[in-house]
């Protein structure tokens, strides 16, 4: 999946026109896997208490994602839910 996040001429996301670089990263990666469990929400036709139980999590935290609340979730959660979702989350490293 592609990330959302808006793109620079340079081709980087505006994170990195915003943050340091090491921020700007970890921002995009938490964008991109928030964008997933929204789209995920949106496909899979549950109630949020139901996806809630999927995702382990509460009724109020789906609330968070579905308003894409990216700050309040960390990176590490944002691939423990995605994980629970099955959209098996992985990542790719690039040389610069």
């Amino acid at each position: 999946m592609k990330s959302k996040a808006e793109h620079t001429t340079s081709g980087k996301s505006v994170f990195y026109d915003l943050f340091s670089e090491s921020e700007a990263a970890e921002l995009e990666m938490r964008s991109v896997l928030l964008h997933g469990l929204v789209a995920w929400l949106r496909d899979c036709g549950m109630t949020q208490a139901a996806a809630a139980e999927v995702l382990g999590t509460t009724q109020a935290r789906v609330s968070d994602i579905k308003r894409g609340k990216i700050n309040q979730f960390s990176l590490d959660l944002l691939v423990k839910l995605a994980a629970r979702a099955g959209l098996h989350p992985r990542i790719e490293l690039e040389a610069a």
